[in-house]
């Protein structure tokens, strides 16, 4: 029997539009219900996961930041944390500044950004249909430098910085890899994701990178979490589809990729199962857990 279940939500738990089907979210409490503890682990905000594992039932912790945090939603408090520093953050927000790259900062309980572009734009539409205690906090600045200066936050999950020109993103992982005492991201592929306007399904595709804190993963953070739950690492499924998914699909008991996964986690995989829009995860949870 796996004690834990790991999923990522982006790219697995949801599908394209943001979504759980019913039928998952149905496997999800019966894992629950068999002694299955389920943990999102997302490189979302705090607040964002929090409301998806609330609204899902699965509401005793949650992972943030790729592995930045562990959040206790029963106590409403981190047990856990591996924040990148205030000066790291502006470190890195003055080299997207003075190359007009895109980037957004996380911290516990928003996306500061600039304008509603990339992966933030997914996330302003995805709000449209959450109650507003369930929606992805955004604040948009006029600068996020001057922003994070004066806000007086000093605790930052990560920072992603997006490029739909692949010349311009290598770039900029040229640069960021030039920054000592951070973890950038390796994505080889883009992006893809689909918002509605009106009756149309519009495409959002960008080549992107996550940059947290060093040593920053979400098995580093999962193991935090055997510690404290008394559970082995035999003992875990991990669901994931991309590369900041690797540590966790690696190292599980049971490591299980999405058919949307790129061939560099097919390869690390035990198992592969259907795309995020064909409920691959229900598909998981059915072949693995609850059978």
């Amino acid at each position: 029997m796996f004690k834990l279940m790991t999923i990522d939500l982006d790219g697995t738990l949801l599908n394209s539009f943001g979504e759980v089907s019913e039928n998952t979210r149905k496997a999800l409490l019966e894992a629950k219900a068999r002694g299955t503890e389920v943990v999102l682990a997302s490189g979302r905000p705090i607040s964002s996961t929090e409301s998806l594992a609330v609204e899902l039932g699965v509401d005793n912790y949650l992972i943030s930041g790729n592995g930045a945090a562990v959040y206790d939603i029963k106590e409403q408090k981190v047990i856990y944390d591996r924040f990148l520093s205030k000066e790291q953050v502006m470190k890195i927000a003055k080299l997207c500044d003075e190359n007009s790259f895109f980037y957004n900062v996380y911290t516990e309980d928003e996306v500061i950004a600039s304008s509603l572009n990339y992966n933030v734009l997914f996330y302003h539409k995805e709000n449209v249909k959450k109650i507003e205690e369930r929606r992805t906090h955004i604040n948009v600045v006029q600068n996020i430098m001057e922003y994070i200066e004066q806000s007086g936050k000093e605790k930052f999950l990560k920072i992603t910085v997006c490029d739909e020109s692949q010349f311009i993103f290598n770039s900029i992982m040229k640069r960021l890899k030039e920054i000592n005492g951070i973890d950038v991201l390796e994505t080889a592929y883009m992006s893809r994701k689909k918002i509605k306007d009106g009756t149309d399904d519009v495409d959002i595709q960008y080549y992107y990178t996550e940059i947290t804190n060093e040593n920053v993963n979400k098995w580093s953070a999962i193991e935090f979490l055997l510690d404290k739950l008394n559970i082995r690492p035999e003992e875990v499924i991990s669901i994931g589809d991309n590369l900041n998914d690797k540590e966790m699909i690696e190292n599980a008991g049971l490591g299980v990729v999405m058919g949307n996964s790129n061939p560099i986690m097919k390869g690390l995989a035990d198992e592969i199962v259907a795309d995020n829009n064909s409920e691959g995860v229900l598909e998981a949870i059915n072949r693995f857990v609850l059978n």
